[in-house]
């Protein structure tokens, strides 16, 4: 299991200058192999570091440094295509699209640069590191980094780092590779229901209200309007500002409910049964201010988060259909869409059961994540 330590770097003001040029000369090499990758239409790794490797060099970049740089640059355009073949850039034909197509990847001058061992190292007892930079071998710039954190890079810190300028501040992205616990035989399952008025709630009736984060949504997206319409240097430098600390604080807010739904889910012998959501953008029907509050809120990132810190804690997650799930009686089972008469309540029309809508549909989705785990294992076993 990889998990990245974010950790900071102290450098003074000679080494911020040579990691700043350093950053600098990468992304314009960068952006030269990437439009030799465009004009030749060779974006393969191998293919493109034989293409493009002799110019790197004569850009002043190390054997290295010029290897990650056409690996960074493949790797951009691997993604491109991914996205072009799930129609995230638009269907065939769309001016967001055509445009994606029509001209090479760009880097901007402080995108992050990848770093192996043969050009950064690390000295945790003196918590320092030695990196290597366009105006050669800079040692002993301190990092910051919290115990845990500390433990996990002693212990695990394996393969590439990211150097990364951000905030005005200087991190590195270390990837750690954690042995992952063994999955328990999970006692029953808890329910997880994803909405918007309350991002998460449990099948034991535990709502994680969403109003906080939406209040900041809507409080930040009526100033982005003004700030829009204004378009001077000043409003753009603040925009950046607003959207970089909304995204932190959408994320604190993932990490801290999914670390609670993981910890008693834990705690009771339980799996987390969680929604598929894949596609839901594209499914889900709303009005105007309920569309742009649903495609500003990260299910992903919660989902994700919950998967990786389920699996630190040995914790099994199963993904189960969300169809009726709102719709259904956890009673009785009946379904209907008058069981809903409103957006918080769910009466039954059958057996006259009663309950919070969003408790309602984490209890069915905590009965069909039982119901899934037990064919899962069934196949398993005749396997």
């Amino acid at each position: 299991m990889k998990l990245v330590v974010q950790v900071k770097l102290l450098p003074d003001a000679a080494t911020e200058a040579a990691l700043r040029e350093t950053l600098t000369l990468c992304n314009r090499a960068a952006n030269h192999a990437s439009r030799r990758a465009f004009d030749t239409g060779t974006k393969n790794k191998t293919s493109l570091q034989r293409l493009v490797y002799g110019d790197l060099k004569a850009m002043g970049l190390s054997a290295q440094p010029a290897i990650h740089i056409t690996r960074k640059v493949a790797g951009a355009y691997a993604t491109l295509k991914a996205n072009l073949k799930a129609a995230n850039h638009g269907p065939n034909g769309s001016t967001r699209r055509t445009k994606a197509e029509s001209k090479p990847i760009r880097f901007r001058k402080d995108a992050a640069q990848p770093y192996d061992d043969r050009c950064l190292s690390w000295q945790y007892d003196a918590r320092t590191i030695s990196i290597w930079t366009a105006r050669g071998r800079f040692g002993r710039i301190p990092f910051a980094c919290s115990p845990e954190q500390m433990k996990l890079l002693t212990a695990y810190r394996k393969g590439e780092s990211d150097l990364v300028f951000r905030g005005g501040s200087w991190y590195l992205y270390a990837t750690c590779e954690v042995p992952e616990p063994e999955t328990f035989e999970p006692e029953g399952f808890l329910g997880v229901d994803l909405g918007i008025a309350n991002i998460a709630t449990t099948s034991d009736g535990i709502a994680h209200a969403g109003k906080h984060l939406n209040q900041v949504r809507h409080r930040n997206r009526r100033l982005r309007r003004r700030l829009q319409s204004k378009g001077t240097k000043a409003a753009k430098r603040l925009l950046r500002k607003i959207s970089g600390r909304e995204a932190r604080f959408a994320a604190d807010t993932n990490h801290r409910i999914s670390k609670t739904i993981v910890t008693e889910a834990q705690r009771t012998s339980r799996g987390v049964a969680l929604e598929d959501l894949g596609g839901i953008r594209a499914r889900v029907r709303l009005r105007k201010p309920q569309r742009v509050t649903l495609h500003s809120w990260s299910f992903q990132q919660f989902g994700s988060f919950i998967a990786y810190k389920a699996a630190r804690a040995g914790v099994p997650v199963v993904y189960v259909d969300p169809a009726y799930t709102s719709q259904g009686c956890s009673a009785c089972g009946h379904v209907s869409k008058k069981n809903r008469p409103d957006q918080a309540t769910f009466r039954c029309m059958s057996c006259g059961f009663a309950e919070h809508a969003d408790v309602n549909a984490a209890r069915n989705i905590a009965v069909r994540g039982v119901a899934g785990w037990a064919v899962s294992h069934a196949a398993d076993d005749a396997a």
